[in-house]
């Protein structure tokens, strides 16, 4: 078995690495059916406040990305943690991941079947993305944390492409009322906890400390960040108010990518195609990094953390990873009632693990630190 160099490091990525880690690893299948969940458009002061409510999450994470535990990775887990209890973390963590990639994956792939590829089998273009996603990954944790430069110039612009939707004729300013809910329903409040989820994405990011910057302003990074999420997700959430109204959007599988083939351009056609396309690079960095600590996390439970990574344990993860989402695709993902609760699985766990990872991070390091 040939080693493979996964998790060397070389350099420390600075503190502008965080702001695009942060904003590139809230934004990805839940962006493009966030409107449905949330329907009224009241949801967009939820959008603001549960992002703030991410600002202070991530301030607890900046403890932990500044602590001597964390620059230590696996052996600062040890020192916090016990071994006992870090391999029952990683065999949680090999699970939640595995769950999330597929969820990913499939969404994607959904939507490149139904708007690009639709007479293609979906098993080939789920492998194709996971082979591009190999292909990243197989280069290491440090170069793929690099990639996010590219996810990023690739993907940050797209929601500019929709602020002809705030202009008249296409908007319709009345659907933005009432701003103030009238009546709060159990609807509004999976809105709510879907928005928190959706947010949950940079919650990965406390496993990847050896290669960031201990920097201790690197705060500012994160706040920032997160506050272009906020921005996007308002954004692109009103736009969609605007064009489609409260009682048609519900209705809509993907409505902002049926909202890009209403964009027109001078020479060009089917904006939507673009769009997908260059979301690709988002897709492709989430999956990778997924895939690196996914197959970090095997190790960790399977003992084998002082040996060295090899390519056919990468190959291996990778197959767990293709065989898992071909059997959900297959039993699940081709029915409504399977897709819904995939989706709700996913949002419970992502929403769940948000809000417990941070705080029992801050309160373990706080805790050694008063000792």
């Amino acid at each position: 078995m040939k080693s493979l160099s996964l998790y060397n490091r070389t350099s420390t990525l600075g503190g502008i690495y965080f702001l695009f880690l942060v904003n590139r690893m809230q934004m990805h299948y839940f962006i493009l059916i966030m409107p449905v969940y949330l329907v009224h458009s009241y949801m967009v002061w939820g959008i603001v406040v549960m992002g703030l409510l991410s600002q202070l999450n991530l301030m607890m994470m900046s403890k932990w990305f500044t602590s001597s535990y964390a620059a230590k990775g696996y052996q600062g887990f040890l020192q916090l943690f016990g071994k006992r209890a870090v391999q029952v973390f990683a065999i949680l963590g090999f699970l939640i991941i595995l769950l999330k990639i597929s969820i990913i994956t499939l969404g994607y792939v959904e939507m490149l079947h139904s708007f690009i590829y639709p007479s293609m089998n979906k098993k080939w273009l789920i492998l194709m993305i996971l082979l591009i996603s190999l292909f990243v990954a197989s280069h290491g944790m440090e170069n793929t944390l690099r990639f996010v430069i590219i996810a990023f110039l690739c993907g940050a612009w797209i929601a500019i492409v929709f602020i002809p939707f705030f202009f008249p004729s296409i908007a319709n300013y009345r659907d933005l009322y009432p701003l103030i809910p009238t009546e709060w329903s159990g609807q509004s409040w999976q809105g709510l906890l879907f928005i928190w989820s959706a947010f949950s994405g940079p919650v990965y990011l406390v496993f990847m400390v050896p290669w960031l910057s201990s920097n201790k302003k690197i705060s500012k990074y994160l706040v920032i960040g997160n506050m272009l999420t906020i921005l996007e997700y308002s954004l692109l959430f009103i736009a969609s108010v605007l064009f489609y109204g409260s009682n048609f959007l519900s209705k809509i599988n993907f409505p902002v990518v049926y909202m890009g083939s209403y964009l027109q351009m001078s020479g060009l056609e089917r904006i939507e195609y673009i769009l997908i396309s260059f979301h690709m690079f988002n897709y492709v960095f989430d999956i990778s990094i997924l895939l690196l600590c996914f197959y970090g996390a095997g190790r960790v439970f399977m003992r084998k953390m002082n040996e060295r990574t090899t390519r056919i344990g990468l190959l291996s993860s990778w197959f767990v990873i293709l065989i898992s989402i071909i059997i959900m695709d297959q039993w699940l993902w081709q029915t409504v009632p399977g897709q819904k609760m995939l989706l709700n699985i996913q949002i419970w766990l992502g929403a769940f693990i948000y809000l417990l990872v941070p705080t029992i991070l801050f309160t373990v390091i706080k805790r050694k630190e008063s000792m």
